[in-house]
């Protein structure tokens, strides 16, 4: 079986020290050394002045809404993981949702502008596939219109625009750290602003409004994390660069390979510190993606429908869509993960064109 994604482990003894000195502490949550170590190495990593290590990417998404106190309607894209809209709709708000780019598969910034009423507070928007959404224009709107924005960066880690960390657009900025991200703390997440104050109320947020042990600062929730998911991230911090370089080069393998298939493949070129986490095929028609996904489990190899179906279909709140309809109908990630050989890629490329040529 190849798998469409598998977790990256770095060596056991590795992690192990972290354990060992979870075990002579006897801390195991409540912002203990190991998260407090996390999010400085983070910030030194991705250049920023301000983060907190939280329990997921959807919970990062709900401290955002949260904290930014919108209401009524939010602009955002159907094209995503579920949890984009869920979270808008957890907290009480409305999704809205416009198309997106059909190169980069982005929010398409005309079609938010748009869609602006005056029952719209912020624009929340996704970097799909490690693309960066068109941040200058969108936060040009933002500003003429007075609107919030928040940045679902969970496929982003580590890729910037003009020299500046992804995370450091909009007022806040979401990752998530699953353990099938390029960065990952088995599960986890993270918020990011420039905002200081911003930061303030979102670290009472994530711990039930706790302001010391007797007082409390706002209605907040459990949204901290553990010394078991910290260790595991210090344990993958150091080896970052080898996983980024190993999915860059399988990245390219597999457009080596696939130069005869008919598909295309989303607009990556030009962007700065590419992170290579997903490896997306455009096909034509979604019968041939049918026909393709078929030999590929047939022969125990996994791709996905990422993202399938499109959220605008499926009951939240309806939007006229197209482009992003069409290329949900149409698209599949392909297996890409650290120990991915070039001979299972081989042998993927091999039944991929084999189904075309037949």
């Amino acid at each position: 079986m190849i798998p469409v994604t598998k977790p990256f482990l770095p060596p056991r003894e590795e992690y192990d020290r972290f354990l060992d000195g979870i075990w002579e502490r006897n801390w195991l949550t409540n912002n203990g050394p190991l998260v407090n170590e996390l999010e400085l190495q983070l910030k030194e990593h991705l250049g920023l002045d301000h983060l907190l290590f939280v329990s997921n990417g959807t919970i990062a998404l709900q401290l955002a809404i949260k904290a930014l106190g919108l209401r009524g309607e939010i602009i955002t894209t159907p094209f995503s993981y579920v949890a984009t809209t869920t979270s808008i709709i957890w907290e009480g708000c409305t999704p809205v949702f416009v198309d997106i780019l059909a190169d980069r598969l982005t929010i398409d910034p005309d079609m938010i502008e748009a869609a602006i009423t005056p029952n719209t507070s912020a624009i929340l928007a996704t970097h799909v596939y490690g693309i960066p959404c068109e941040v200058e224009g969108i936060q040009q709107i933002a500003d003429a219109h007075g609107l919030k924005v928040i940045y679902d960066g969970a496929h982003a880690f580590g890729v910037k625009v003009n020299g500046k960390s992804i995370f450091e657009f909009g007022d806040i900025s979401t990752c998530s750290f699953h353990a099938t991200k390029l960065f990952h703390t088995i599960e986890g997440g993270a918020v990011m602003t420039k905002c200081p104050e911003t930061l303030k109320k979102m670290a009472y947020l994530r711990n039930f409004g706790h302001d010391g042990f007797e007082k409390f600062n706002g209605i907040g929730i459990n949204g901290k994390n553990s010394e078991f998911h910290a260790g595991m991230g210090l344990a993958v911090i150091p080896y970052l660069d080898e996983i980024q370089k190993k999915k860059q080069n399988q990245f390219f393998y597999y457009k080596e390979l696939l130069k005869g298939l008919n598909v295309r493949y989303p607009e990556t070129n030009q962007i700065e510190n590419y992170n290579f986490a997903y490896f997306p095929i455009i096909f034509t028609d979604v019968l041939q993606l049918k026909k393709c996904m078929h030999v590929l489990d047939e022969n125990g190899i996994g791709s996905r429908r990422y993202f399938y179906p499109a959220l605008n279909n499926i009951g939240f709140n309806e939007g006229i869509c197209p482009v992003s309809d069409r290329i949900s109908d149409r698209v599949i990630c392909l297996p890409l993960y650290h120990s991915l050989t070039k001979e299972e890629q081989r042998m993927v490329a091999r039944l991929l064109l084999r189904v075309q040529n037949n």
